[in-house]
């Protein structure tokens, strides 16, 4: 699905140099390379502050940490998504509110999100799902309408861009209050084991987060706030400052490889391709919109679960994300939950296939895939 060592071998020499530095000088936790990375993610995204963290899941766990929300809240979230989503809002005593997608997108459903709503809803988490925003603008209406945080999960949308209704284009994470993102090794921007951040633009909200990541400190053995220990290591840091300034071209190369699938699904009936948004004629040319974490089709004619089977048969890698509703989970199962409140969720789980999706993919690679599904979707 990933082909980190093909990606790997374009940065080795300057991340095994910068490995033997961090190696010599011992500086492990919260080095130089962990400070010089924040303030270049800073100016990558054009946000006041970076707060690196441990992974992804600490990140969005901080973030609601800082906001102050209290057990007993709502928080309203995507049916459609990674459980780590729903996760930090159950432990932390809050009250996860699942809500529908978008068909076309797959992202949360604004209109779902208006309904939801009560007087005990205090934020909401859209998940920019497989590399492109959600509806960010209805959905800051919404947040500021009813006084709501908008706590941003970009683990899979690192570099994608969002043009708002006025035209100016913001990076995915930096549009609501608070957006948080995972540097796990799968990801557009990954580092070779656990990492993660959070993006904001509040100078007190920054304070605050950069004390809960490193235990409620800001003056050692001060401790000022209930935190948590979730700090990037420098060695995480060295991989993720080699690959920052070469994001946008990976990036890049995912968008080539999109249009070449989609070109070779183009004309088939029973395969759905991923759409791009903000009014973009397939996939955009002048912008980042969607960064393609992911490059996931429906399969519109039942045959998904043996499409899987089929590919792996054939030595080729896929993935269904995601095959279980978080509604239905066992973790996350509530009795609140209504099914027909769920229509698309419960249809696209039943249809997703992602195929391979990384920087190093090729024509011949693409043609091999493209013609394995195609082949068995039509006999």
């Amino acid at each position: 699905m990933v082909d980190l060592q093909g990606q790997f071998q374009g940065i080795k020499e300057e991340v095994n140099q910068s490995f033997e530095i961090v190696l010599e000088s011992a500086a492990f936790i919260n080095g130089p390379d962990v400070r010089e990375f924040q303030k270049e993610l800073e100016e990558y995204l054009s946000v006041k502050h970076v707060i690196p963290c441990a992974n992804g899941t600490d990140a969005l766990q901080i973030c609601m940490m800082g906001l102050g929300l209290k057990p007993g809240d709502e928080v309203i979230t995507a049916d459609f998504t990674f459980a780590a989503t729903v996760e930090v809002i159950a432990l932390l005593g809050l009250t996860p509110v699942l809500v529908d997608v978008e068909e076309d997108t797959f992202n949360i459903d604004p209109k779902a999100i208006e309904k939801a709503i009560t007087p005990r809803t205090k934020a909401i988490v859209p998940v920019h799902l497989f590399g492109q925003c959600a509806n960010m603008d209805v959905i800051m209406d919404l947040a500021e309408k009813h006084n709501l945080f908008v706590i941003e999960d970009n683990a899979q949308a690192i570099g994608a861009d969002h043009t708002c209704n006025d035209g100016t284009k913001k990076k995915a994470g930096t549009i609501g209050h608070v957006g948080a993102t995972s540097f796990f090794p799968s990801k557009n921007l990954g580092c070779y084991g656990d990492g993660g951040a959070i993006f904001t633009n509040n100078d007190e909200l920054a304070h605050t987060l950069r004390g809960i990541v490193n235990h409620g400190m800001y003056e050692r053995y001060h401790h000022d706030v209930v935190g948590v220990n979730s700090r990037l290591d420098s060695l995480q840091a060295v991989v993720l400052r080699a690959k920052l300034p070469r994001l946008d071209e990976y990036n890049s190369k995912r968008r080539e490889a999109a249009k070449k699938y989609n070109k070779a699904f183009s004309n088939q009936t029973n395969i759905k391709v991923p759409i791009t948004v903000n009014g973009c004629d397939g996939i955009c040319d002048t912008c980042d919109c969607h960064v393609f974490h992911q490059y996931t089709l429906r399969i519109l004619s039942e045959k998904r679960d043996k499409l899987v089977q089929h590919l792996n048969e054939n030595g080729v890698p896929c993935g269904v994300y995601y095959p279980i509703p978080l509604h239905q989970q066992k973790a996350y199962a509530d009795g609140r939950y209504d099914e027909s409140g769920f229509t698309v969720t419960n249809k696209l789980v039943k249809e997703v296939i992602s195929l391979p999706m990384h920087t190093e993919l090729d024509d011949e690679q693409i043609s091999f895939i493209t013609k394995l599904v195609i082949d068995f979707v039509n006999k």
